[in-house]
């Protein structure tokens, strides 16, 4: 029914959308631009410490940051431990399988940009760092008022030379907490993190995690650029992707078996179906693991 509900949006708006109707909306939305989520950080309480974490930092991502560079240097391998989701994260989100995407993308995007510069391991096998992450804090996408945004920015695409940006309403976001850990448990980084929609920078998907599901990766990047650099992250990353993340953005063989444990990245397939607002659950598919991770708890205690 959402996918009929979808399509049908998309051609009923498309064509009847006019020129001077499009132009009419385009500019009763610019008044509402700097429309955007707000997510406060927010103490999940499951990291080993909360109390060398800098001040909060970011102006779209909100941070609050640890990191022992020194520690870091002589780590070889890392496992990655399930993303968890608190108690209060979980309860608004009510479906089990839209949690499991949210987190389970956030896994796949640590391990492959790990992988540029870590052996990435199994949880049953031993390693220098263990990362564990849990969703603090979540804010649902309004699925409906997505379809809106949607239908609309498509609508008017063809007929302006640009589309207009997102209704600054029904917004999501995500607030994730992460920590890096040796065999001790002695604490090597850890990042608060937080994220809101923006109705010009986020493009919006019919999903109530649609949001949360793009920002889980965004999430997983800068982390990862942390534990690889061993310090704080540039504002602005310029960096060429490695030819291993291309391989596995396009949902190819990753550089470690143990990645697959979270499946394939959609590609192409994904990008395009993010681009026309696309439910997430329609191109990321389940991994082969799934039976074996339904058996693992979700929810942090």
């Amino acid at each position: 029914m959402l996918k009929e509900y979808f399509i049908q949006s998309l051609n009923g708006l498309s064509s009847s959308l006019v020129p001077a109707r499009a132009v009419g909306l385009a500019g009763l939305l610019s008044v509402a631009l700097a429309g955007c989520q707000s997510v406060p950080l927010k103490e999940a309480g499951t990291l080993t410490s909360y109390s060398k974490l800098g001040p909060s930092k970011g102006m779209v991502a909100k941070k609050r940051l640890y990191v022992d560079g020194q520690r870091l240097a002589g780590v070889r391998t890392i496992r990655i431990a399930p993303t968890m989701f608190s108690f209060a994260a979980a309860s608004k989100i009510k479906s089990g399988a839209d949690r499991d995407l949210v987190s389970n993308a956030l896994d796949r995007a640590l391990c492959v940009a790990l992988s540029d510069r870590y052996q990435l391991v199994s949880a049953d096998q031993p390693a220098d760092l263990t990362v564990r992450s849990v969703v603090a804090d979540i804010v649902p996408t309004d699925k409906a008022l997505a379809g809106v945004s949607t239908a609309v920015t498509v609508g008017t695409g063809f007929v302006l030379p640009v589309s207009v940006p997102r209704l600054p309403v029904g917004l999501g976001g995500l607030a994730v907490e992460a920590e890096a850990v040796d065999a001790g448990g002695a604490q090597s980084a850890a990042m608060l993190w937080a994220r809101g929609a923006n109705s010009i920078l986020d493009k919006p998907r019919v999903s109530e995690v649609g949001d949360a599901y793009s920002f889980a990766t965004k999430f997983a990047n800068e982390f990862s650029q942390v534990l690889i650099s061993g310090k704080e992250p540039k504002a602005l990353d310029i960096s060429l992707p490695t030819r291993q993340r291309v391989q596995s953005w396009l949902g190819g063989k990753p550089k470690y078996a143990v990645c697959d444990t979270f499946g394939r990245a959609p590609g192409l397939v994904g990008a395009i179906a993010a681009k026309y607002g696309a439910p997430p659950q329609w191109t990321d598919k389940k991994p082969k693991a799934a039976a074996e991770q339904a058996l693992k708890p979700s929810i942090a205690r």
